[in-house]
């Protein structure tokens, strides 16, 4: 059974850091994605930042520069280092597991979610 837990989200000021950590259990292919998505009320889920088996990284225009991705196989975790927080990226954190093939940023191409966990920036 696959299971994704998300965990690090809260509130914090804007300028800000936190880090967001994903725990993967029973999820297991070579060829993957992983991702971080977030969804602000009222907006559609939108793709953050992206890593897959090889490596390859990629991130939306808006956190460029701001969040890092990474992943440690050993603890079978994904973590997303979010600095310089801005008001617009309060949203509920996703994170995603998928199979290679398509774009990243398609949230459709991704079978396992994990329950979420909220982050509010404030002023």
């Amino acid at each position: 059974q696959v299971q994704l837990v998300e965990s690090g989200g809260g509130s914090v000021q804007a300028g800000g850091s936190l880090r967001l950590s994903c725990a993967v259990s029973g999820y297991a292919y070579s060829k993957s994605v992983m991702a971080w998505f977030r969804q602000a009320p009222g907006k559609e889920r939108e793709g953050v930042s992206a890593i897959d088996s090889d490596g390859k990284i990629a991130y939306a225009d808006s956190v460029q520069g701001r969040f890092t991705i990474s992943q440690d196989n050993a603890k079978n975790s994904l973590y997303l280092q979010m600095n310089s927080l801005k008001l617009e990226d309060t949203a509920m954190y996703y994170c995603a597991a998928g199979p290679y093939g398509g774009s990243w940023r398609s949230w459709t191409k991704y079978g396992y979610w994990g329950q979420g966990t909220q982050v509010t920036v404030s002023s």
